[in-house]
């Protein structure tokens, strides 16, 4: 009896603070081309066709309603600290994109738009296994961008038509 008051209660909590699940996103656009090769490129391709059902994802310019351009991506380590002896002590790893999302006829449904990801690394001699630690931490960096990429996307408003007045 206890049991089901105490889950009822959880359950209610939960459904009174707003939670819900990520779902399917509404992109204004029904196919977008992300020609970029890279891994951020094959990372967005593949979250964006899981983000929703409706839109297409191509590497192909041609026939796209909106083309995610990327305009530049930088990976940055940054000494943070130093030890006694002037040994590194802590770095901090950025992870900089910057992209924009415009139509064909070059309107944008999302500007010329800069976003940097950072995360703080402890450092000791043990090298191999702080390089395998840094690569780790860029994956996950471009996997957060990528999620804040496509909640960009989802809220971006539609290109008004120009008039031919």
């Amino acid at each position: 009896m206890n049991r089901l008051l105490i889950v009822t209660l959880l359950a209610g909590l939960v459904a009174g603070c707003g939670f819900k699940l990520r779902g399917q996103q509404d992109f204004p656009f029904e196919t977008v081309a992300v020609p970029l090769v890279s891994p951020l490129g094959v990372e967005l391709r593949r979250n964006i066709a899981a983000a929703s059902e409706k839109t297409v994802v191509t590497q192909q310019v041609t026939g796209a309603d909106a083309v995610l351009t990327v305009l530049a991506e930088q990976q940055e380590k940054v000494i943070l600290s130093l030890n006694t002896q002037g040994r590194v002590r802590e770095f901090q790893l950025r992870y900089r994109v910057a992209y924009r999302v415009s139509s064909p006829k070059g309107l944008d449904y999302v500007p010329p738009t800069s976003v940097v990801m950072t995360r703080d690394i402890t450092f000791n001699d043990q090298v191999l296994a702080k390089e395998t630690e840094e690569a780790q931490l860029y994956a996950e960096m471009r996997s957060d961008m990528v999620q804040a990429i496509i909640r960009r996307l989802a809220r971006a408003k539609p290109v008004a038509a120009e008039d031919d007045e």
